[in-house]
Order: C-alpha cells, then sequence, then structure tokens
C-alpha cells in the first residue's frame, strides 16, 4: 500500500526545510502533495484563520525546487486549517499522514502548545491522521545554511514507524542543527525550552515579546535537556481530549 503523505509547515510555502522534508519523503517512496501557508504562520498554534473574508480561501499552484511533478499549494490560510482541509479532500485523496516542517527553531516543552508546526499535527490527530512535526534546533541565532538535511534524515528514521502506530498518533521530533544526528531518544516534555518567551511593558501603551535563554538545569530526560546536550528528541503528544479526573 502506498502512503499519501501532506506535508505544510507554518514558516511558509517559500522555506527551504519544507522542500528539503518533501523531498526526503519522495525519496522515501511516499506519495507526497505540498500545501503550506502562502505566508509566514508562526506561532499560530491550531487556529483556522485564513486570508479569506468570506469563507473563500486562496489557493495557488506551485512548484518547489526539486520537487518537479509533486503537486504544490500555498494556501492563504493558517496549517491547522490546511490540514483540516486536506483531510476533507481539499487536495486530492486525504492524506494517510502529515509530515509538518522542517520548522526553523526547536519546538520543546510545553510551549509545544503555540507552534503552528505542532498545531498542524494535532489538526491531523483529531481527523485520525498520523502525524509527525519536525523541527531543526537552530537557536536564537540561526546560522545562513541550517542543517536541513540532516533533520530529514533523523525524521526519515520515523516515517515507518509512524505509519505503524494507531491512527491520530501524533510525534513531535527536534533535531539538532548539526551536520549529522543520531537517531531520536523519547524524550518527556519539559516545562519550558531552553529559551523562553518573556513580556515587557514599554510603559507606552504597548508590550514587547522578547526570547531569554532559561538559567539553571532544565529537567533530566525531558526534550529540552537532551536536545540542549545534542541529542535529537521524539515525544508523543496527546491531542485534545476529556479530563476524566477532575471532579465537577
Amino acid at each position: 500500500m502506498t502512503i499519501r503523505a501532506l506535508i505544510t509547515n507554518d514558516d511558509g510555502i517559500g522555506s527551504p526545510g519544507l522542500a528539503a522534508l518533501a523531498r526526503g519523503v519522495v525519496a522515501h517512496g511516499w506519495t507526497v502533495v505540498v500545501a503550506a501557508p502562502a505566508e509566514e504562520a508562526s506561532g499560530t498554534s491550531a487556529g483556522l484563520s485564513a486570508a479569506g473574508s468570506d469563507g473563500r480561501v486562496a489557493v495557488e499552484r506551485r512548484e518547489l525546487p526539486g520537487l518537479r511533478g509533486v503537486p504544490g499549494y500555498a494556501v492563504a490560510a493558517h496549517p491547522a486549517l490546511i490540514v483540516l482541509a486536506a483531510a476533507q479532500g481539499a487536495f486530492g485523496e486525504p492524506p494517510d499522514v502529515v509530515l509538518s516542517g522542517v520548522n526553523l527553531g526547536a519546538n520543546v516543552g510545553r510551549a509545544v502548545l503555540h507552534s503552528g508546526t505542532v498545531g498542524a499535527a494535532l489538526t491531523a490527530s483529531l481527523h485520525g491522521v498520523r502525524a509527525l512535526a519536525v523541527s531543526l534546533d537552530v537557536g536564537l541565532q540561526a546560522r545562513p545554511e541550517p542543517h536541513w538535511d540532516t533533520a530529514v534524515a533523523v525524521a526519515a528514521t520515523v516515517f515507518d514507524r509512524l505509519a505503524a502506530l494507531p491512527a491520530g498518533t501524533v510525534l513531535n521530533l527536534n533535531v539538532p542543527d548539526r551536520a549529522d544526528a543520531g537517531p531520536p531518544r523519547r524524550a518527556g516534555l519539559a516545562e519550558f525550552g531552553a529559551v523562553r518567551t518573556r513580556v515587557e511593558d514599554d510603559g507606552d501603551g504597548a508590550i514587547t515579546l522578547a526570547a531569554a535563554v532559561v538559567e539553571g538545569e532544565l529537567p533530566p530526560g525531558s526534550d529540552a535537556r537532551l536536545l540542549a546536550e545534542g541529542y535529537s528528541t521524539v515525544t508523543a503528544l496527546r491531542s485534545v481530549a476529556e479530563d476524566s479526573g477532575v471532579e465537577l
């Protein structure tokens, strides 16, 4: 059986990481369709916003580098809406798996809640589709040429495992930005990543969001700690579910 994969991201249709991941999936032998935001949509979580004002969402055919013959679509919407549309057949037959990335920057800790990359994967889960979010840990200052191929090579070791897992499974993969990296280690979610967002009051009716390095030891066995130590990490995530442990 041929696996049909939707490739998306939150960095936008022009991201080199998106094209690299799609090429890796094609090389793996799966059937690929690429549909990604026409513009950057980082930090959009599972938002369903679109540029259309009347329920219509603009879709433009694109050809990505090194992907001749692979259907590509630039969509004026956030990645979660793209996945929702794909699950309902907007880009051909609904996908068997959704691969989201490669994101420029790590997605670790509970802050994955805010990631458009992870939000796309969690949205796939709600439709019973297996999904993998892939991120490259470039730190606060990305190199001019991030190691996209390293992230794709590590992700490729997870593809078949993902396809064999129960429907709706979501995996979150983070890869260090280096020339090579070993297979991913299973990791728990840290409370925060190695970098967190700090809110500053400018005193003029506005606030500023700034990135700050977390001080102190990161929890052993957490995704943030293992990634900081140079390991690739993989974490299984659960999408929205009721909490039966709360007394009401």
